[in-house]
C-alpha cells in the first residue's frame, strides 16, 4: 500500500559541598525522578578533585546505554491520558477526535514500555524548569505542529501561554509562537513541509496532488532567518514528498518524481527526501549564531487501509497492532533509514562545532498505533468539513509519547553534559 501526500490546510542550592557522591546521586535522581531541575541549575558548589569517584561516573553511563527507550511495546494504561479535549483548550479541531464524534476511548489508554527500563511520566514542572529562559521550535510539516500542540496540552496543567504569533510573522496559521511568561520560554512551530525551497509548478493550480518544484540544495528561507536563536529544534518532514516533484539543484532541473515528462530523469522519492534533510542539517551547521540542540524526529507512518488516502482508505482500528500484525510497508523503513544516515553525518560534523544532533526515533513505535489517528472523525484545518485523516494523530493520544521521549532525552543530555564537565575538570 502506498499513499499520496496529504496535508490538511506544528532558592534551591546544592548543599553537597564536601561529597562528590552526594552530588552524583542528586544528578542521577534528577534524571530518573521528578526533582525540579532548578536545584541543579543554580548550584555553584565547587568540588575538590580528590573526592571524585570516576568509577561511579563510568558505571552510570553504562547503565544509561543499556536502556534503549525506543525498543519496547505498548501496554494497557487504565489511568488514561494526562489531559482531555475538555481540560486542554489548546487542541485544534484537526486533532480533536472526541469533539467530532469518535465513540471509542481505548486508544487513549495505552503507554509505551521500553524493554529494559521504565519511561518516566511527563513532568510539566520539570520540563518548564529545564527550558526556563530558553526557546524551542518544531520545524517541518503539520505532523510536527501536531507534536507541538501535544506539548502545549501536556504543559497546560501548570502554565498558560500567550499567543504571540503576530509579533513574529504575518502568517499566523503556519508560523505560530507561544510565550510562557513565568518561565521566559518561547515555543514555536515553523511550517516548512519540504525543509527546502518549494514553489507551485502546476499550470492548473495547487491541489493535493499537483506538481511542485523543489530546490533541494536551498534551505527554505521561511525558517533560516529565525532558527539561529532557538535552543532546541525538533525537525521532521515526510508525507509531502509523495507528491509529483520537479527537483532542482544549483538552479538547474536535475530530475523528477512521479512525472512522465520526456527527457527528464526519473528520481526516486528517497533522493529528494535525503537531499532535503542534508541541506537542512548543513544549513544549521553553517549558521554562526546557532548553538541549539537539534532533534530529528523520525518518519511518522500513516495507516491507510483498504485503499489510498484519496480513494476511500481509512484507519478504523481501535487497538495497537499485535506482533503478528506489525509487518509494515518497505517505504516506511527506507524513509527512516535515509533520515538516520543523514543525521549521523550531521552528528559527526556537529562535534567539530560543539553542536548536538540527536535521533528521536518514533517510527517503529508509531507504526504499532494504527488506532491513534482521527480517521473518519478527522476535521479539515482550513475548512469546516470532515476529512478521512490517517496521517495526523488524535489529542490526547499516542503522540503524547513523543514528548515523554523528548523530555527523557533532554534530561539525559543534561546528565551527560554534567558528566563531561566533571570529567574534564577533575581527570
Amino acid at each position: 500500500m502506498k499513499f499520496h501526500a496529504i496535508e490538511f490546510p506544528p532558592n534551591g542550592k546544592n548543599t553537597s559541598q564536601n561529597s562528590f557522591k552526594r552530588l552524583f546521586l542528586t544528578l542521577t535522581l534528577i534524571f530518573f525522578t521528578s526533582i525540579p531541575l532548578y536545584l541543579i541549575r543554580k548550584s555553584q558548589s565547587p568540588l575538590p578533585p580528590q573526592e571524585i569517584d570516576i568509577s561511579s561516573l563510568r558505571k552510570n553511563r553504562e547503565v544509561l546505554k543499556k536502556c534503549d527507550i525506543f525498543k519496547g511495546k505498548w501496554v494497557p494504561h487504565p489511568e488514561g491520558p494526562y489531559y482531555t479535549n475538555e481540560t486542554c483548550p489548546l487542541i485544534i479541531d484537526q486533532h480533536n477526535c472526541m469533539k467530532f464524534g469518535r465513540p471509542d476511548t481505548e486508544f487513549m489508554r495505552w503507554r509505551w514500555k521500553p524493554d529494559e527500563c521504565e519511561l518516566p511520566y511527563f513532568d510539566a514542572v520539570q520540563f518548564l524548569e529545564l527550558v526556563r529562559g530558553k526557546s524551542m521550535a518544531f520545524l517541518g510539516d503539520s505532523v510536527g505542529k501536531n507534536q507541538m500542540h501535544s506539548l502545549l496540552c501536556l504543559l497546560s496543567s501548570v502554565a498558560s501561554p500567550e499567543d504571540v504569533s503576530s509579533k513574529y510573522s504575518s502568517d499566523t496559521t503556519y508560523f505560530t509562537h507561544w510565550f510562557y511568561a513565568d518561565y521566559n520560554f518561547t515555543l514555536a512551530s515553523l511550517w516548512s513541509p519540504f525543509l527546502v525551497t518549494s514553489r507551485d509548478a502546476d499550470l492548473n493550480g495547487y491541489s493535493y496532488d499537483s506538481y511542485m518544484s523543489l530546490y533541494i540544495d536551498e534551505a527554505d528561507k521561511g525558517w533560516t532567518g529565525e532558527i539561529e536563536g532557538y535552543d532546541y529544534v525538533i525537525i521532521s518532514a515526510g508525507h509531502w514528498f509523495f507528491r509529483p516533484l520537479y527537483l532542482h539543484e544549483k538552479g538547474q532541473l536535475v530530475g523528477c518524481h512521479k512525472c512522465s515528462v520526456k527527457n527528464i530523469t526519473s528520481l526516486s522519492v528517497y533522493h529528494g527526501y535525503r537531499m532535503a534533510f542534508r541541506t537542512a542539517f548543513r544549513t544549521l551547521l553553517s549558521l554562526k549564531r546557532y548553538k541549539g540542540v537539534t532533534f530529528l524526529r523520525t518518519f511518522s507512518p500513516a495507516h491507510f487501509e483498504n485503499a489510498d488516502w484519496d480513494k476511500g482508505g481509512n484507519c478504523l482500528r481501535t487497538k495497537p497492532f499485535t506482533n503478528q500484525e506489525r509487518k509494515s510497508d518497505d517505504y516506511i523503513w527506507e524513509f527512516y533509514l535515509t533520515q538516520v544516515e543523514e543525521v549521523r553525518a550531521a552528528e559527526d560534523e556537529g562535534r567539530k562545532r560543539g553542536l548536538q544532533f540527536v535521533l528521536l526515533n518514533t517510527t517503529e513505535i508509531m507504526w504499532l498505533r494504527p488506532d491513534g489517528h482521527p480517521s473518519q472523525f478527522g476535521h479539515s484545518r482550513h475548512r469546516n468539513e470532515t476529512v478521512n485523516d490517517c496521517v495526523h494523530w488524535c489529542l490526547p493520544g499516542p503522540i503524547d509519547t513523543w514528548n515523554e521521549l523528548l523530555l527523557y532525552m533532554m534530561k539525559m543530555g543534561v546528565l551527560k553534559g554534567r558528566e563531561r564537565k566533571l570529567m574534564k575538570n577533575y581527570i
